[in-house]
């Protein structure tokens, strides 16, 4: 496939429809042959990707250019150009990532908790790969080869729709995936790109069960909204990335002022980046001081409940300190600006998180063992940590090799969304001539 032989011109809604169908059928005879696809295979496709990505480095970036000018023709802020960007670290992590996936195991076809029973039946699970997935999502054409390559790795087939500021950079990259599907024996259509940018096509995609068997919105709380609400497929999703820091007063005080610089700072702009920050108020008198001189200094506006504020206004009358509204407590930033409240203790801490959080990532900073017991268990969130920041709450970090997004859901997956994310399990029975009397 080359990558420029797909128009980007507008499709007549009855030719977007025939495309749709077309993408759907050839991706749902794809996962059939990747279903049964021998690790090997897969594994080869995914190391030859690797290598196109590097051979194909000046290509890529040419590709991108054309996204990157063009979106800086229509006005994209700075932060939205910076997603759009292929630099030569972005492919050399995908690429990396790719390797890495290579080199895990195969969990296709595992059975887990295979008992005996009265009957004398075995009966255990068998992790198998969802089918098809369509994957929805913006900006930030990495993504492309981080779907494609957990695509192949579960064995499953995939459909991606792109944001339409990335379409010659993800043009480009699924070429290449093609190619490696194609140079490792595997069918081109196991990855297939949405050529359309027409908006319609993101419609007809989420309203495909004959075809999609599940639906992965990686974007803005809008799209990710209007996916949930008109989709008649299942959806895995997060809609904000509200996470907290709680420090206990029964703390290191020096571990706490890291953990909460990382998490805020360390970079604004993740789902797992700390929004607000929880503080027991035998600790506040030591902790605020502390923790404030770093967030003024790295120009970090603070939302303060009137205990907190009173108490950094008192030791950093320069800082950006404003009153918190009630609205702060349930806001995710991604900005550097963090909502700060001074709470009675952990019940307290844990209340406030369940109430306003939005059940995606929360730390206690803590040496009490049943504190740090209680909040593991109590608080309602898909990554909860103890003694550690925020930020680690990512597929990678979790030793899943890659994620295709993080889940706020129950169902089906929740937290960072790896290959065992996207696999069904089976039941699975052994029997040597039973029958139920």
């Amino acid at each position: 496939m080359n990558a420029h032989d797909i128009s980007t011109a507008p499709v007549k809604d009855g030719d977007l429809a025939r495309l749709m169908q077309k993408l759907g059928s050839q991706a749902k005879a794809a996962s059939a042959l990747m279903a049964k696809a021998p690790a090997t295979l897969k594994n080869q496709a995914l190391v030859q990707l690797a290598v196109l990505l590097r051979e194909h480095f000046g290509a890529l970036q040419t590709a991108n250019q054309r996204d990157l000018s063009r979106a800086a023709a229509a006005g994209l802020s700075g932060p939205m150009l910076d997603r759009l960007k292929l630099s030569a670290d972005a492919l050399e992590t995908v690429a990396v990532g790719c390797e890495q996936l290579a080199a895990m195991p195969d969990v296709i076809g595992e059975i887990i908790g295979m008992k005996q029973q009265p009957s004398g039946i075995r009966v255990g699970q068998m992790r198998v790969p969802i089918g098809v997935f369509g994957m929805i999502y913006e900006s930030r054409p990495n993504v492309t080869i981080e779907a494609a390559s957990l695509a192949i790795k579960s064995g499953n087939a995939c459909i991606l729709r792109g944001g339409s500021e990335a379409i010659e950079s993800n043009k480009a990259l699924a070429a290449l995936v093609q190619q490696a599907l194609v140079a490792a024996g595997l069918p081109a259509d196991a990855v297939q790109l949405v050529p359309s940018t027409d908006r319609e096509a993101v419609g007809m995609l989420i309203t495909m069960p004959q075809f999609v068997d599940v639906i992965i919105p990686r974007g803005g709380k809008g799209l990710i909204e209007r996916i949930s609400r008109d989709a008649k497929v299942p959806v895995i999703k997060h809609l904000d990335g509200n996470c907290h820091v709680y420090v206990d007063d029964l703390c290191d005080m020096a571990m706490a002022v890291n953990v909460a610089d990382n998490a805020k700072t360390q970079k604004y702009s993740p789902c797992n980046a700390a929004e607000g920050l929880l503080v027991a108020r035998a600790a506040a008198a030591e902790f605020l001081p502390a923790i404030g001189a770093i967030y003024a200094a790295k120009g970090v506006e603070m939302r303060c409940d009137a205990e907190s504020l009173a108490l950094l206004q008192a030791s950093h009358p320069g800082a950006t300190l404003k009153a918190a509204t009630e609205q702060d407590w349930y806001e995710e930033y991604l900005a550097p600006i963090i909502s700060i409240k001074v709470v009675a203790g952990v019940d307290e801490a844990i209340d406030h998180i369940n109430r306003y959080s939005s059940h995606h990532t929360d730390a206690i900073i803590t040496r009490n063992r049943d504190r740090a017991q209680r909040f593991l268990r109590e608080v309602d969130s898909a990554s909860v940590m103890v003694n550690t920041s925020t930020r680690f709450a990512d597929g990678f970090e979790f030793g899943l090799g890659a994620e295709i997004g993080i889940s706020t859901d129950k169902f089906h997956a929740r937290g960072p969304v790896g290959i065992e994310g996207l696999t069904s399990l089976k039941y699975v029975v052994l029997g040597e001539g039973e029958v139920r009397g």
